[in-house]
């Protein structure tokens, strides 16, 4: 079997389940970890082996992590990119977080692209069975007392930015002045 038909094999038969949860954005993702854990019962089957490689390069004073996955039986390999930027502005997050969180969104989207892994929400989570879409309304956020505000700050200081807050809920201008200074 030519390492062609190995990478197709995976890529038919993969199946990872997006087992975590972001309690914020009340969603479920699938990290590198979860995708790499998915790959281990092909190495042996199918005699390949699975690497994530790293190289931090700058374009215009941004730095940049290239993270290239590797699928290789040994003789011949297959590899798949992915570039990510570090955001070294990003509040509420020390250097060594701001290049953790790049390097592990580049890892998950180098094996993505190499394994063919779609994240987009497959038909059942957009069908609407037959109902009339819900109005599209926003909770409110205008009192520091209301326990969204405590969730919104940690979430800032997770790393997270105040236009994802804006998209779910309608603040107040103190409130979103709070929140843009932390």
């Amino acid at each position: 079997m030519t390492i062609n038909e190995k990478l197709a094999t995976i890529q038919t038969k993969f199946k990872s389940k997006k087992s975590r949860f972001n309690s914020f954005g009340k969603y479920y993702f699938r990290s590198a970890e979860d995708i790499l854990e998915a790959t281990k019962p092909f190495l042996l089957e199918l005699g390949v082996t699975v690497t994530i490689d790293e190289q931090l390069v700058e374009t215009g004073g941004i730095p940049i992590i290239c993270s290239t996955a590797t699928i290789s039986d040994g003789e011949n390999a297959i590899h798949a990119s992915a570039l990510v930027g570090v955001d070294l502005n990003q509040k509420g997050m020390q250097v060594p977080q701001q290049f953790g969180s790049a390097s592990s969104y580049g890892k998950k989207y180098a094996l993505g692209n190499l394994f063919l892994i779609d994240d987009t929400q497959d038909s059942d989570a957009v069908n609407t069975h037959g109902k009339a879409p819900k109005a599209n309304t926003k909770n409110t956020l205008t009192s520091k007392s209301d326990p969204a505000y405590q969730k919104a700050i940690d979430y800032i200081k997770a790393g997270g930015k105040v236009d994802a807050i804006k998209a779910k809920y309608a603040l107040s201008k103190e409130i979103e002045a709070e929140l843009t200074t932390l």
